[in-house]
């Protein structure tokens, strides 16, 4: 070679290593069954304290979270989902990290199941309902008093009551496991919502979005952090946690096995179950945090939190879910000739 050319390749080396060096932020991939803006301000403040991890984030339907999860040549690194059955299954399944330090191993233990899957938000379930639209009168502060209201105003109430539907939501499926499970009488609830034709939706936003387009007056179990945040914006919406008892979901998260960041995984994970990250989470967000010290109000008797537990692991055997689906369609489809017959039929 060239001496020349020598000289310039040595010069070529030397200006590059003095170049100052730049530290490759490390990618932190989350696959979440969970708005983006609902968790936003958690994500910023994980970032500014963790500058060295860079956070990308994927907001997906619960389906499509279960299929990230189970996606071995790309699983992500940390899973949320509200879809409480299958995030136990799939931690039942070996998709899950043991964590057993920081904020993981103090997390209470009715919210984490075997250190693998924690729930990390407390969420009421609420009713929501036009106010601008029905009977000044009409009692919607239990179970009771809505079967009752579902019964007198029947023909008011035909085909404008919203509900999940168990079948194509997994969400919608576990409230209404956790609905059955605590009173024999929920079945007599879901012959009255039959009897007034009430529309299966797939998601809170629909059955809100409906409530705010005038499609529907009343909703049935919407997940209540949601609804606070449009009905922030929708002042003709009520929200009501019923007094007899109110559902508590959690939204659940887990570091995958096979994370292809493990240690940033963790980090993020026991951030989201410090107190500081659930301090953000409770005051910044519209969600709430199983740490009582943190919330803002107490736990009231009436919260019922839907337990991590087996139970939850059944719901994710798909002959038992069949067998409800079953059951619930059985009841549901029952008893709703009556309202449609009437359907034709103005409002009192």
């Amino acid at each position: 070679m060239h001496m020349s050319s020598k000289r310039l390749i040595r010069a070529l080396m030397a200006a590059f290593l003095a170049l100052p060096s730049v530290a490759l932020a490390t990618p932190l991939s989350i696959a979440a069954a969970l708005d983006r803006p609902a968790i936003a301000p958690v994500l910023a403040a994980f970032e500014a304290a963790h500058p060295e991890i860079d956070v990308h984030y994927a907001d997906l339907s619960t389906r499509a979270v279960e299929r990230r999860t189970h996606d071995a040549a790309h699983p992500p690194d940390v899973v949320i989902s509200s879809a409480m059955p299958s995030q136990m299954a799939a931690a039942n399944a070996g998709f899950a990290a043991r964590l057993t330090d920081g904020a993981a191993r103090a997390w209470p233990a009715r919210f984490k199941w075997r250190n693998t899957v924690f729930g990390f938000t407390f969420e009421p379930v609420v009713l929501a309902y036009r106010a601008d639209q029905l009977p000044p009168d009409m009692d919607l502060h239990s179970h009771g008093a809505l079967f009752r209201a579902l019964i007198a105003h029947r023909s008011r109430l035909c085909g404008r009551v919203a509900i999940y539907d168990p079948a194509r939501s997994a969400v919608g499926y576990a409230l209404y496991r956790a609905d059955a499970g605590h009173t024999a009488r929920f079945w007599q609830l879901v012959s009255a919502l039959g009897s007034v034709d009430a529309q299966e939706m797939p998601t809170t936003k629909t059955m809100l979005d409906g409530l705010s387009s005038g499609r529907f007056v009343l909703a049935y179990n919407l997940i209540g952090s949601y609804a606070r945040q449009y009905a922030a914006t929708h002042p003709h919406i009520e929200l009501v946690e019923t007094d007899d008892y109110t559902l508590v979901l959690s939204r659940m998260v887990f570091v995958h096995r096979r994370a292809p960041h493990p240690i940033a995984a963790r980090r993020f994970v026991n951030y989201l179950l410090s107190p500081a990250g659930q301090r953000v989470l409770a005051r910044q967000t519209a969600l709430s945090t199983p740490l009582p010290d943190v919330r803002d109000t107490p736990d009231a008797a009436r919260f019922m939190p839907i337990a991590l537990d087996a139970g939850l692991l059944a719901q994710a055997d798909d002959s038992q879910r069949q067998r409800d689906l079953a059951q619930w369609a059985e009841r549901f489809t029952a008893s709703d000739i009556a309202c449609r017959s009437s359907r034709s039929d103005p409002p009192r």
